[in-house]
């Protein structure tokens, strides 16, 4: 764990409000359906908690810890060329809540924040949230325009996708 300060505020905004979303940042908010039950909310909160998910899409994690827990740093990397650096900021594992956010730190593509969390409704289906703030910070984030904001969106709806598959066949006895 560093001490290095995180690169935006508010940081810890997404903890109660995942659709918070402060002046001057874009705002990020996909839910997708993952099934039924509570063998899918506890495989998908393993998966958000442990890094499962984000390396089935692809992405390079170096954590740590093996889990989720607030102060933990973890470098994404994206086809080993764009490294972002972040620290774990919240995390709940709650009976029907489990996941976490990140805040971003100096030499992240972006500022701000992103939250991965897993809930089961009263009906007993689950959904991975996937909720953010940010602005660019790097001169090709802001060179992106647009199509940085689609990668963004994509990575997200990308999340749920990999997150289903990994609950598949899982079903209430």
């Amino acid at each position: 764990m560093s001490s290095a300060p995180f690169s935006y505020e508010p940081v810890g905004a997404t903890r109660d409000d995942l659709t918070f979303c402060p002046p001057g940042y874009r705002p990020l908010w996909v839910r997708a359906r993952l099934g039924e039950g509570t063998k899918v909310f506890d495989r998908a909160a393993e998966a958000v908690l442990t890094w499962e998910m984000h390396r089935a899409i692809g992405v390079g994690i170096t954590a740590a810890a093996d889990r989720a827990a607030p102060g933990v740093d973890v470098t994404v990397s994206l086809a080993g060329l764009v490294k972002a650096p972040c620290r774990i900021i919240w995390t709940a594992e709650e009976p029907r809540r489990a996941g976490w956010a990140y805040g971003t730190l100096d030499g992240h593509p972006e500022c701000g924040e992103e939250a991965f969390v897993v809930d089961r409704t009263g009906d007993g289906t689950v959904w991975l949230t996937v909720a953010a703030f940010s602005k660019p910070a790097k001169w090709y984030a802001r060179a992106g325009g647009p199509a940085t904001r689609g990668l963004q969106h994509a990575y997200a709806r990308r999340c749920g996708t990999a997150l289903r598959r990994l609950c598949e066949g899982l079903t209430e006895e």
